[in-house]
């Protein structure tokens, strides 16, 4: 009998969600995701001193100042690290954003120019990146332009139904909407132990967000993300693409139960509609303010984010003897 991950390639397209250049080499998903929190645990890893290494130098060599040469230098790292991982893929790799500008439109659209122009020194087809942006009012304005100049983009840290909607408005190629930070959020909120895999919050926002994309003829791609268990994974079998971690890949490899399409286009026509108000600016802020999880989970995943960049930034900094006064 086939695997539980061979069974679900037939209903989903897998992605690792890792920067894990042994991890992506095994599993072979067609894409990969990687945010701030995967680059700094690489960075940490004995083997991929020599892209550091790399990276410092080429920053040097744009004879940037001192006090941006570590930004730089994260950068250049972050692009070389999706580099290597498109090596042992066929199909596309999401970049991230420094979170710190997830509030500055304006700001996040230049540093995607950035990242595209880095890709493009190391001689990548564009179209295999996927620009990977926080999915607050301004982060997704700044993905409805770059959508506009034909560099795609991935939504992130998304928990909320206004928050897809916002994206499907704005045309963004992909969306990556959370679970298991959703279910962690109501299992300390409601003081609850565990959630059956039928009534899992996260599992619910996703396939709602699903439904409500599929009805409407959306074109923009569900990612289901964030997953701590093989049973969430499971359950989203049919959804456009899930990205998974590497353990997870494992025990779904090393797993024979038969899995079911859980979602489909059909599924979503079938079920009740979903009716949502048009959005703007205002509204959308009230909705997210209304909405305790989405509001926290969002701006705790930016500080997240914020605080791996700061991480790795000062592993580079004693890597490389620079004082943080000096920078």
């Amino acid at each position: 009998m086939t695997t539980s991950l061979e069974q679900l390639q037939h209903f989903t397209t897998i992605v690792v969600d890792s920067s894990d250049l042994d991890a992506v080499q095994k599993f072979r998903p067609l894409d990969a995701t990687t945010n701030p929190s995967l680059i700094t645990a690489a960075a940490n890893q004995p083997q991929n001193r020599t892209l550091i290494e790399q990276a410092y130098e080429l920053a040097k060599a744009e004879n940037y100042e001192d006090d941006v040469l570590i930004e730089r230098t994260i950068d250049i790292l972050t692009v070389k690290f999706g580099v290597e991982i498109l090596k042992y893929i066929d199909g596309r790799v999401s970049t991230e954003v420094d979170a710190s500008l997830s509030y500055d439109t304006q700001a996040t659209i230049e540093k995607a120019y950035d990242l595209i122009e880095l890709y493009k020194k190391f001689d990548i087809d564009t179209n295999r990146i996927l620009i990977k942006i926080a999915s607050t009012w301004e982060g997704i304005q700044a993905a409805r332009h770059l959508e506009s100049e034909g560099i795609h983009c991935n939504l992130t840290l998304l928990f909320g139904l206004h928050q897809a909607q916002a994206c499907a408005d704005a045309r963004v190629t992909l969306i990556s909407p959370f679970v298991g930070r959703i279910l962690d959020w109501y299992k300390k909120s409601e003081n609850k132990q565990s959630y059956p895999i039928d009534a899992d919050p996260g599992v619910l926002s996703v396939q709602k967000i699903y439904t409500y994309y599929k009805q409407n003829a959306i074109k923009t791609q569900v990612m289901g993300a964030s997953f701590r268990s093989t049973e969430q994974v499971l359950a989203l079998a049919g959804c456009d693409l899930l990205t998974i971690a590497p353990n997870l890949l494992q025990q779904l490899s090393e797993q024979q139960n038969p899995v079911i399409a859980q979602l489909s286009a059909e599924k979503a026509q079938q079920a009740n509609p979903i009716k949502l108000d048009a959005l703007d600016q205002s509204s959308f802020k009230q909705q997210l303010e209304k909405d305790l999880m989405a509001f926290q989970l969002l701006q705790g995943g930016i500080d997240g984010f914020i605080k791996a960049r700061e991480q790795l930034a000062q592993l580079l900094r004693e890597s490389f003897g620079l004082s943080k006064t000096s920078l």
